[in-house]
């Protein structure tokens, strides 16, 4: 394990001075992002990532084939689309989280491998700054994946049988706070693959964060609020109330001010953290 490679010392090892580096212009972020999707492409990345949605769309939309989904689907008084949002929440704490380790490591492990972060810094692109930059991009296609998500549940949900219609503000609302805690999970699996070359570490605490997020999800929301894990049972606008034999689904508050607290607080950690990689001389 060794933390990111810094351009002064890289540059001085090799025998370039590091005043040399700053003869060069550092490129925009238009530039920047374009290549990082281009790096992108030819990593596979939104294939896999496509696979992955795919892979959790399937086990979301199967419960709206059970039995019991289907006698309610009809109706209005039994809420089904809130059905299958506590069902899709619950499976999104066990499954985001791998999906975002497997695609932010993949990401920043290139420049691990291929000695990225010296070269980039030689080009005026310093390993903080590019960091920031995959965020943005990792943020892009994690907008599309949660886009894609909703868009295929609501198909699966038509085409299922259910005729109640679609209620388009708790899941569009889910949705924009799923890709807020997927992007507070980015920032630290960047962080992390870009500290540790191994990226056994990043790709394993994604698996432990999985296990953490289906516990915390049926744990006191007391709990869940503590681990960023937690905050995919925050965000969950249903809730079951009721007593033993006659309990059913409702819409209820999600704790929209914790997420925003959090999201907040790490990404002034992200900043902080980044722009010091950005000065770091050794």
């Amino acid at each position: 394990m060794s933390p990111i490679p810094l351009p002064s010392s890289r540059m001085e090892e090799s025998g370039m001075p590091g005043a040399q580096a700053d003869e060069w212009k550092p490129l925009n972020l238009a530039a920047l992002v374009r290549i990082e999707l281009s790096k992108m492409r030819r990593l596979h990345t939104p294939v896999i990532l496509l696979a992955l949605v795919i892979v959790i769309v399937l086990f979301e939309g199967g419960t709206l084939y059970s039995a019991s989904s289907q006698a309610i689907a009809s109706d209005p008084s039994k809420l089904p689309w809130a059905q299958e949002l506590i069902s899709v929440a619950m499976i999104n704490a066990l499954l985001h989280p791998i999906l975002v380790a497997v695609i932010s490591s993949r990401q920043v492990d290139m420049e691990n491998t291929g000695d990225g972060w010296m070269l980039n810094a030689t080009a005026g692109t310093r390993p903080g700054r590019l960091m920031r930059v995959k965020l943005i991009v990792l943020a892009l296609i994690l907008l599309f994946a949660c886009t894609f998500q909703l868009g295929a549940i609501l198909v699966l949900g038509l085409h299922s049988g259910i005729t109640v219609p679609f209620d388009a503000l708790p899941w569009i609302g889910y949705f924009l706070m799923l890709w807020a805690v997927d992007l507070v999970l980015t920032a630290g699996h960047v962080l992390l693959s870009a500290r540790f070359e191994n990226q056994l570490i990043s790709m394993g605490t994604g698996l432990l964060g999985a296990f953490a997020g289906i516990y915390l999800f049926l744990a006191p929301m007391k709990l869940a609020r503590w681990l960023p894990w937690g905050y995919f049972a925050v965000i969950n606008p249903t809730c079951l109330v009721g007593e033993a034999g006659d309990v059913r689904v409702e819409y209820c508050e999600p704790g929209t001010a914790w997420l925003i607290g959090l999201f907040v607080l790490v990404a002034v950690i992200f900043a902080v953290l980044t722009r010091r990689a950005d000065t770091i001389k050794g």
